[in-house]
């Protein structure tokens, strides 16, 4: 985001210190230097982003300053009402549901909301949904079914809360519930991944016609520390599983989990969010603009096929 600092991550550090140094030349003046430092700065960043590790793509898919579901909203959307509550329970801040504009079309976006400062995250929980959030989403995806307007759904929690409480109001029903009822809907459904993407608390809201990613975030049935602690009994190989897991976009487009990687600016949506924004508004609506021509029968039987086919293998013949 221009004017806000980007919290280098360890990785980044060879890049802070050029940034650091520049700063410096910047409040001396010397025009010669500051143009070599910043030759310096894009020959870097082109060269340390260009080959991310899986684990540096978790960190970033992490990081504090990386825009949400409202930054978003608040840069594509117009017009925009959020709908609260589930009608049965209670409101769920961790995940935001409401209706508006993009490009003047009428859409449903439902998105988590993880919270920036430490009394938003309370708040909302950590992006962690209780099952009433759940029940939101599913409440504004069928009032959008019932009303032919499409549903944006964006991705960005650890997972479902895994709470007493929780798991007491039915976590489980909540999110198998919304799988069947999501693969049954007779509008576009797109759904982003636009940082972490947990187990079943993002598979709650991620059946859709098409399923992007941004290039730089996760999606996996379990953390890398989670994956760690269970295979080798030690949360800190979580770089390692990071590995295995396959969870980054390009892994996951090639497994056909996905349909397309949205690109970000260099370094990280959050180092612009603008610009992050108007990449994803541009791969939303092309898409949007493909799935709207086909009849509503349609999208629901293409959309069972798509999901049916994943994780589907061929064993070979015995010798």
């Amino acid at each position: 985001m221009p004017g806000v600092s980007p919290g280098w991550l360890d990785f980044e550090q060879p890049l802070a210190e050029l940034f650091e140094r520049l700063e410096e030349v910047n409040a001396l003046g010397v025009t010669t230097e500051i143009k070599k430092l910043q030759q310096q700065i894009e020959e870097l960043k082109i060269k340390l982003y260009a080959n991310l590790t899986p684990w540096q793509r978790v960190q970033l898919a992490r990081h504090p300053r990386r825009p949400y579901t409202l930054d978003y909203i608040e840069r594509m959307v117009t017009n925009f009402v959020e709908l609260h509550g589930d009608r049965a329970f209670a409101d769920d801040p961790a995940i935001v549901a409401g209706l508006g504009k993009i490009d003047e079309i009428p859409f449903a976006i439902i998105g988590h909301q993880k919270g920036k400062d430490t009394k938003e995250k309370l708040t909302r929980n950590f992006g962690m949904p209780h099952p009433e959030g759940y029940r939101k989403a599913l409440r504004i995806m069928e009032l959008a079914a019932r009303n032919n307007v499409p549903i944006l759904c964006l991705i960005d929690t650890p997972g479902a809360y895994p709470g007493i409480g929780a798991e007491e109001r039915g976590q489980a029903e909540a999110i198998a519930r919304n799988l069947r009822e999501m693969a049954l809907l007779t509008v576009p459904v797109i759904a982003v991944v636009t940082g972490e993407g947990g187990s079943g608390g993002a598979l709650a809201i991620a059946v859709g016609d098409r399923v992007l990613m941004q290039e730089n975030a996760v999606y996996s049935v379990i953390s890398p520390e989670g994956c760690a602690a269970i295979l080798w009994r030690d949360g800190s190989r979580a770089e390692e599983a990071a590995k295995v897991l396959k969870l980054t976009a390009p892994d996951l487009l090639n497994l056909g989990v996905i349909d397309e990687i949205v690109p970000e600016p260099l370094g990280g949506a959050h180092h612009d969010w603008d610009e992050a924004a108007r990449l994803l508004k541009k791969a939303v609506m092309a898409n949007y603009h493909v799935l709207n021509t086909l009849p509503g029968e349609e999208l629901v039987s293409r959309r069972i096929e798509k999901f049916s086919a994943i994780g589907v293998f061929q064993q070979g013949e015995e010798k």
